[in-house]
């Protein structure tokens, strides 16, 4: 869902390879492939000749968000000029151009331009129009080509989800497969005595709502139910949820609006009397 996930308060994550668009199509194209940059922490973007000029209105509404990427983004008239400061250019083609260039993945890529960079390298990943992708010329000015293992009967990848594949392998690189959040700490662990006495308390009610109608049945059903509820690892929080389970079924609905009444009665009980006392007091200081 859009901004599902999204936290402000969080420093924003930037750098990463130079991420360079030949000559986009559309506006549309460019805003996906910023907000895609911008979910995998990369934020330097370099267009080259964008055909519907630049800036662009779609362009920013398609970023959702990642405005910053596309207000620090970088207009060049051609791929020669966007790679003149550049050491190191992946050509990212879904085609076999028939060069004496070594071909790589995503993951291999990532990890290839995390060390580049590390040595004060400049990085860029090179992606082509949404319709023709890379001239064959412009491939040749890069030093390996990116390619992904998709249908090669349907190998065309839309702009932006090609810069979010490899964006999600250099973020994963980056953070060496960590993960954004974990689960929340469990409760702790159910001791014995808290097990047996949910035990207790479960197998009463059973034996009272008629759930052991063969005598002869009922040890083997226990050990059962037992089983069931040891192989679960149960916490102390399942202990109570589970209680309170039990409690309900067997007080039914017009035990629980019993309770409920009488703990209300008590209650008004207990605040009427507090109001007597405090006027009694008065009475006497004056």
């Amino acid at each position: 869902m859009p901004g599902s996930g999204t936290d402000s308060t969080k420093p924003w994550t930037a750098g990463g390879p130079l991420i360079i668009l030949v000559e986009p199509q559309l506006g549309d194209n460019i805003g996906s492939a910023a907000r895609a940059m911008g979910n995998f922490g990369l934020s330097r973007l370099r267009i080259v000749n964008p055909r519907q000029g630049w800036p662009n209105d779609r362009a920013r509404t398609f970023a959702a968000g990642a405005d910053r990427i596309l207000d620090e983004a970088q207009l060049f008239p051609d791929l020669r000029a966007a790679l003149h400061d550049v050491k190191f250019a992946f050509a990212t083609t879904a085609r076999e151009r028939g060069m004496a260039k070594r071909v790589v993945g995503a993951d291999e890529a990532a990890a290839e331009a995390r060390s580049r960079m590390a040595d004060g390298e400049e990085v860029a990943l090179v992606f082509g129009r949404e319709r023709t992708g890379l001239y064959t010329e412009e491939v040749s000015l890069c030093d390996a080509i990116l390619t992904l293992p998709v249908n090669p009967a349907f190998a065309s990848l839309n702009l932006a989800t090609c810069v979010a594949v490899a964006g999600y392998e250099w973020s994963k690189a980056e953070s060496g497969g960590a993960l954004p959040f974990a689960p929340p700490d469990r409760s702790p662990l159910a001791d014995k005595g808290d097990l047996f006495a949910f035990f207790d308390h479960l197998e009463t009610a059973l034996q009272t709502s008629g759930f052991f109608r063969s005598p002869e049945k009922a040890p083997s059903t226990i050990r059962n139910l037992r089983n069931i509820f040891h192989r679960l690892g149960l916490t102390r929080q399942d202990l109570a949820t589970l209680h309170g389970a039990v409690t309900a079924l067997e007080e039914g609905r017009e035990g629980r609006e019993a309770r409920k009444a009488e703990n209300n009665a008590r209650a008004a009980a207990r605040k009427t009397g507090g109001g007597s006392a405090g006027s009694g007091e008065g009475g006497d200081a004056g």
